[in-house]
């Protein structure tokens, strides 16, 4: 899975496309891991943009839980933004709007992790 990404100050948005599952978890994760990197203490915050997201299975819930703990270990920042309705409902049935700090736009995110 490719993702592309821009600079917003001192925030990476990160924007995967499509779905992730069995099929493009282990890639994405991949992806991520430069980014997950950055994402410290002092460092960049990052915002994973989900609006091309339009299906996550277990595995790629997985990949975001193992996101979150490297981000806390490294007192980093993320947040997620621009949910589609069929993974907020995921989000929600798994409590995973628990875990990440979850806004309605990028701009939201920004604004809050700035």
């Amino acid at each position: 899975m490719e993702l592309t990404h821009k600079t917003l100050a001192n925030i990476e948005i990160v924007s995967p496309d499509g779905r992730i599952d069995q099929f493009s978890a282990e890639s994405f994760q991949t992806a991520l891991a430069p980014y997950l990197a950055n994402c410290q203490k002092g460092g960049a915050a990052l915002v994973l943009d989900f609006s091309a997201v339009d299906y996550i299975s277990s595995l790629g819930l997985r990949v975001l839980m193992l996101a979150s703990r490297q981000v806390k270990t490294q007192d980093g920042r993320i947040a997620i933004a621009n949910l589609q309705p069929i993974v907020e409902e995921v989000f929600k049935i798994t409590r995973f709007h628990l875990v990440f700090s979850i806004y309605q736009s990028v701009e939201s995110a920004c604004e809050s992790l700035a």
